[in-house]
């Protein structure tokens, strides 16, 4: 049985972007969110412009986003703001949560010292994101990072199954601005390695896709050899 079944069909999706209710969206107004107009429509903040709306969504800056937590905008558990949008995360199944303590410990093992994994916890790269990815493997030690999130990692993976297209496109993109040179997908629906490299403002190049006899270097590492099949289940 593939992990694909193995999934609820209710699981099997995107993240869903949040939506404002009237009350939340007048108090947003009353405590001075917004520096232009905007309208509530359909649960979504959009701006209110004259003709034609070139992008009509208002985007939230990380620092707006840490304030909408502050003032209890943001009851959820699991969310991130990803190009200025917050998203609701999925639950996580046991196949996904076993195998992002596993490819953590696997990466330190070799990055050794002078790296630390995080683990789904915020890299501060780009005023409209505060991404956390499943790994990200940066420099130093945690306590580095005891005033300010990282801005960037050697290594960044996401751990994707219900989330796989999310990871490919929305968040994909995001690293690629945020110049995250090194960008791996864990496959564990396909049961294989995506690695995108050469980041650009619109995205990385064609990924490398990696069967599980395939070995995977770090671009951080250009020694290390790792088994594509550690990776995976």
């Amino acid at each position: 049985m593939s992990i694909a079944e193995f999934l609820p069909e209710s699981i099997v999706a995107d993240p869903r972007p949040k939506r404002w209710t009237r009350k939340a969206f007048d108090r947003l107004v009353k405590l001075g969110f917004f520096d232009e107009p905007v309208e509530l429509v359909d649960g979504e903040i959009l701006k209110s412009r004259p003709g034609t709306y070139d992008d009509p969504q208002w985007r939230w800056t990380r620092q707006a986003y840490y304030r909408l937590w502050e003032a209890g905008f943001i009851p959820e558990k699991r969310v991130q703001l990803v190009d200025g949008e917050i998203y609701l995360m999925l639950p996580q199944n046991p196949p996904h949560a076993s195998s992002v303590t596993r490819v953590s410990r696997l990466l330190e093992r070799a990055f050794g010292s002078g790296f630390h994994a995080r683990i789904q916890l915020p890299l501060a790269c780009g005023e409209l994101h505060d991404l956390e990815p499943d790994i990200a493997m940066v420099k130093g030690e945690p306590d580095d990072y005891g005033q300010e999130h990282p801005r960037t990692a050697a290594l960044v993976i996401e751990i994707s199954d219900s989330t796989l297209a999310f990871d490919r496109k929305k968040k994909g993109r995001a690293y690629a601005r945020a110049l995250i040179a090194d960008y791996w997908i864990v496959n564990l629906i396909e049961g294989c390695l995506e690695v995108y490299r050469q980041p650009g403002k619109k995205g990385y190049k064609p990924c490398e896709v990696l069967e599980s006899d395939a070995i995977v270097t770090p671009l951080a590492l250009p020694k290390a050899k790792i088994k594509v099949a550690d990776l995976l289940p």
